[in-house]
């Protein structure tokens, strides 16, 4: 999943992609660098971000999706609020990608169930602005499978069905720091609650401080791509159904390295065993 950010503040690209025409050309460009899904957001979710006006949002996001649609993408909308993601999916958005898992719109997830699109809930506690407050955890990846539990079973009483559903452990959400990485090492447990997994760690902040340089000062946003490849081809290895990137090409080949990985270990699982006399 490549992210199209239709911003002016992104802590990772800064605007670049701000203007229809730009944010265009880049969720082309990713395409070409081996996105399989086009992540189209008009409003910035870093830390500290404030909220920006809902008919704002439309004004970036719908031209875009449009564009990209009809160029062949298939797009997820990057989006909080439910009337954002009916117009998107109105517009040919196949995936509504909701950071707040539902909580931020209590409208969005009987837009989920009316327009049947894939949702992706990501676990979440509260707004950009606020949301470092919240990274208080017992055991982070209990809390976070208990959590999501609960953002399935309201989705499931809004008449959305399981096939639509995706959940996102939501890396830097709430978690600034250490609670991220039980979040990756225990990935699996995720997997086997039976979702598919999207995993969003490109460029956050706790690469940036895994990267630190010698005097403590964090690795700037896009000295991360390396180790949000690796990321990638771990969490892929692991059985996550997507990851959601800023640079494709790095994690497009990290996730084929994982693939082939994979498919050697079960041929290896599937061989008679050796004759341990057999000399090496």
């Amino acid at each position: 999943m490549g992210v199209v950010n239709v911003t002016p503040d992104s802590f990772s690209d800064g605007g670049r992609w701000f203007t229809p025409g730009a944010a265009v050309a880049h969720g082309l460009a990713l395409i070409d660098d081996g996105a399989d899904l086009l992540d189209v957001g008009g409003e910035s979710t870093r830390p500290g971000a404030r909220r920006v006006p809902v008919d704002e949002e439309l004004v970036r996001v719908l031209p875009v999706i449009d564009a990209l649609v009809a160029r062949g993408a298939t797009v997820s909308v990057d989006t909080t609020r439910a009337r954002v993601a009916h117009e998107a999916v109105r517009h040919g958005a196949a995936i509504i990608n909701d950071v707040s898992g539902g909580l931020a719109d209590e409208a969005m997830h009987e837009v989920v169930a009316q327009t049947g699109a894939v949702y992706v809930a990501m676990h979440w506690r509260g707004h950009a602005d606020v949301m470092d407050t919240f990274d208080d955890y017992v055991d982070v990846v209990a809390d976070v499978r208990r959590e999501l539990a609960e953002r399935v079973a309201a989705l499931r009483a809004a008449g959305v069905h399981d096939d639509q559903v995706v959940l996102d452990p939501g890396l830097g959400f709430a978690k600034p720091g250490a609670s991220n990485w039980p979040l990756l090492a225990r990935l699996p447990e995720l997997v086997a609650d039976g979702f598919p997994v999207l995993v969003g760690a490109s460029r956050k902040r706790f690469l940036g401080h895994l990267l630190a340089h010698p005097d403590g000062e964090p690795a700037p946003p896009l000295a991360r791509d390396g180790a949000t490849a690796a990321i990638s081809a771990l969490a892929a290895a692991a059985g996550a159904w997507c990851v959601r990137v800023h640079d494709v090409k790095g994690s497009a080949d990290a996730v084929r390295v994982a693939a082939a990985w994979r498919a050697a270990s079960t041929d290896l699982s599937t061989e008679p065993s050796a004759d341990p006399r057999r000399a090496q």
